[in-house]
């Protein structure tokens, strides 16, 4: 998609700037569905309408605001009064008093009120997805404020992307069609498929790989290189290869496009390998994804002959729930880059629609869902998802709402994340492996670092119980015989003997304590009762950290549980998620608030909180300035990536008065507020929207009209679990979005 111009046809990214809160301008561009309100701004008029001969604004204009732009969508003001309008406002009134009551969590019209409030509804059924608030509402956490401004791009970089897509997709076409999902995991990964003509439906995953005559149900995500940059092993070939003189060993790539990593290079973490010369990591990607997919494709063939049609296949690809739109979009065009998708025949023009991006703990929570006889999980209860991988430790609380037999999950709160996963066990283990041989640098080369870490990370990682196992030794062959011996150190006939009670010190428990505060942070962003909290990823198979999650928190959740396949439930997942044809994981219960800073005409309530605030427009109206309009409550269940639309129009005097500025608020209360000031609210940014791209201002402005001219717009606000976006729309076409990143 365009950022603006003709729809998708141009891209000319000067078009929208959006000014994050406490951030310089980021050059970007700001979606159709039936709108909401009505709303109507005027920058040039000083607030107010002029006289005749000034050109009338658009039938379907009610209200509008001056300076900033915004405006409160409303039914025309005076006909909330028993009286008539004035005679000169007779046609178009903008700031006639209304009379409408505040917004509350009573209101029960599915409409805007006569504040801009969505009004909540005080219960919505589980099938009723109407964007408004249930009642009660969860108070949930507040994003951190705006840091970056990423372009989305056709496809969209979150989950909900291809979800959309599903609704309704149970045509003959669709049926029998391949899904298959690929697990790119930091330091393991996986690819699983699955079709309603295979096996009854139930998801394959592939056990055999290049490199071993063993089953695995994931293998190393591991590169080898030569001096020139070409691929000389992947995956378990990789990893097993012995040191050679002129090749390179990359691991943990994937942690690059962690979002820290991506805004400075700074905030890399200086233990992770370095990147070989002239490569990027999502160059590295692009060439691990090309090397398992085409072997994957091979193996999927073998083991169910022609039925595969792997060129119309959707493609799931997993990412962390810490990633932002940038990392997600990233390794979507990694992806592309590396043929998961391509057109299958001539007139194929959405094949890159058959790639869908899911977040790691989503496609876990569908794994788990599914195995609620387990964990006897029903509807209208929540449960968290804790994925502990490799790199990283999402985190996510769902609850199940309709019936079970036809699974519907919504996502209570926004995501949280972190870089504490079983790598950084085998990081620790390093650096401690360093400190106590520091004085036997033959034990310490790239070769022994090598051995000593595969042997704590195949035998001791996962089995290490903790306290009880204090006072056992645990030992470490050297890769040299060289000097044998320095009990100081631990380091007997060719041994290191490293205590339990060290281990746990040093290795174990500042990783697992990082957890532990992730799911206690977690467990604050609701107020609901969490009846479940499910351990998968590869990490979750560590019996200290199951142990030590259980102490903490099974006082307060009854279930703490690993599901069976727990170490693959991701990619597991994903598959199902796309064996199903429709969004299982279909809703997000806003976490928070957000609102557009409005002026509107003055109320009794105005002249005696606010009276700073009111000015007198040209038409002899009091308008109250810095008025709160709600455009989603907090709480409110929203399909995702449904819009929410709001009418506006702009007053140009010249055709270079062509900007219009909406600043948006976000707040974690459940308390309506009506002004920016009430102390509960947070500036998320400034949007400014240049309006010359669309085609009314452009044929507007070729026509010279000395008392100026309208433009009529529509904006639209899109919430999904990964982000919220912001859309232009005019005649039922997008013409441009921009990602308002949330995330920190």
């Amino acid at each position: 998609m365009s950022c603006c111009g003709e729809p998708n046809k141009h891209n000319n990214d000067a078009a929208n700037r959006v000014t994050p809160f406490n951030a310089q301008p980021v050059t970007e561009q700001p979606g159709p569905q039936p709108g909401i309100g009505s709303q109507w701004s005027n920058e040039k008029v000083q607030g107010g309408l002029q006289q005749s001969p000034m050109p009338s604004p658009p039938p379907a204009a009610h209200a509008y605001g001056s300076q900033n732009g915004m405006s409160q969508p409303s039914e025309p003001a005076w006909s909330m009064r028993t009286q008539s309008p004035p005679a000169e406002m007779a046609q178009f009134n903008p700031y006639a008093l209304s009379g409408s009551p505040p917004p509350t969590a009573q209101n029960t019209q599915g409409s805007m009120n006569g504040y801009g409030s969505f009004a909540q509804l005080p219960s919505v059924p589980p099938s009723a997805f109407n964007g408004y608030a249930p009642s009660p509402s969860p108070p949930l956490a507040r994003p951190t404020p705006l840091r970056s401004i990423n372009m989305s791009v056709s496809g969209a970089s979150s989950s909900s992307a291809g979800a959309q897509k599903l609704e309704g997709s149970s045509s003959a076409y669709d049926e029998g069609k391949l899904s298959i999902s690929i697990d790119f995991g930091t330091t393991f990964s996986g690819v699983a498929y699955g079709s309603s003509r295979i096996a009854g439906g139930n998801v394959q995953q592939i056990l055999n790989w290049p490199g071993s005559f063993e089953t695995f149900r994931k293998i190393p995500t591991c590169l080898l290189y030569d001096e020139k940059g070409q691929v000389l092993a992947w995956g378990i070939e990789a990893k097993n290869a012995g040191p050679m003189p002129g090749t390179i060993k990359c691991e943990w790539f994937k942690l690059f496009l962690e979002p820290h990593a991506l805004r400075d290079d700074g905030a890399i973490d200086p233990r992770l390998p370095a990147l070989p010369p002239g490569k990027r990591a999502v160059d590295l990607i692009v060439d691990f994804l090309s090397h398992l997919w085409s072997y994957a494709k091979q193996q999927i063939t073998r083991e169910i002959g022609a039925v595969a049609d792997l060129d119309t296949a959707d493609v799931w690809l997993t990412v962390p729930a810490a990633w932002d739109a940038m990392g997600c979009q990233m390794m979507r065009d990694a992806a592309i880059t590396a043929g998961l998708v391509h057109s299958a025949r001539a007139g194929d023009h959405e094949w890159r629609e058959r790639l869908r991006i899911i977040s790691e703990p989503e496609a876990a929570a569908v794994h788990c869902a599914h195995l609620t006889d387990v964990h006897k999980l029903k509807p209208n209860q929540n449960f968290m998802i804790c994925d502990a991988g490799g790199g990283t430790v999402d985190l996510a609380v769902y609850k199940i709402i309709g019936m079970l037999s036809n699974l519907e999950i919504a996502e209570m709160c926004a995501r949280s994340g972190a870089n504490c996963g079983s790598l950084f066990l085998d990081l620790r283990f390093k650096e401690l492996m360093k400190t106590l041989l520091a004085d036997h640098p033959a034990h310490l080369d790239a070769a022994s670092l090598a051995n000593f870490m595969e042997s704590f990370s195949e035998t001791e990682k996962l089995a290490y119980m903790g306290e009880q196992d204090d006072d056992k030794m645990f030992h470490f062959t050297c890769f040299n015989v060289e000097d044998p011996d320095d009990p100081s150190v631990g380091l007997i006939n060719g041994e290191v003997a490293i205590p339990g009670m060290l281990l746990r010190r040093e290795v174990f428990d500042p990783v697992v304590s990082e957890v532990l505060e992730l799911i206690e942070a977690q467990t604050k962003k609701i107020d609901q009762k969490l009846d479940a909290l499910l351990l998968v990823g590869g990490f979750s198979g560590s019996e200290y950290l199951f142990r030590k999650v259980q102490e903490r928190l099974a006082s307060r959740i009854k279930v703490i549980a690993r599901p069976s396949d727990c170490d693959t439930a991701t990619v597991r997942g994903a598959a199902q998620y796309g064996l199903a044809r429709r969004s299982l994981v279909s809703s997000v219960i806003a976490p928070q608030s957000y609102m557009m800073k409005v002026k509107l005409p003055a109320e009794p309530e105005d002249w005696l909180k606010r009276p700073a605030y009111i000015r007198e427009n040209d038409a002899g109206v009091s308008i109250c300035e810095n008025r709160l309009q709600y455009l989603v409550a907090k709480g409110a269940i929203l399909r995702k990536g449904q819009r929410i639309k709001t009418k506006f129009c702009k007053f140009s005097q010249t055709p270079q008065d062509r900007m219009f500025v909406a600043t948006l608020f976000t707040s974690d209360t459940d308390k309506i507020m009506r002004y920016t000031d009430e102390g509960e609210t947070t500036e998320l940014c400034k949007w400014t929207v240049d309006l010359g791209v669309l085609p009314t201002f452009e044929q507007n402005a070729r026509m010279p009209n000395p008392n100026g001219f309208y433009t009529e717009f529509e904006l639209g606000l899109e919430l999904d679990s990964a982000e919220v976006r912001g859309v232009l729309v005019y005649g039922g076409q997008d013409w441009g979005r921009v990602v308002f990143d949330f995330r920190s």
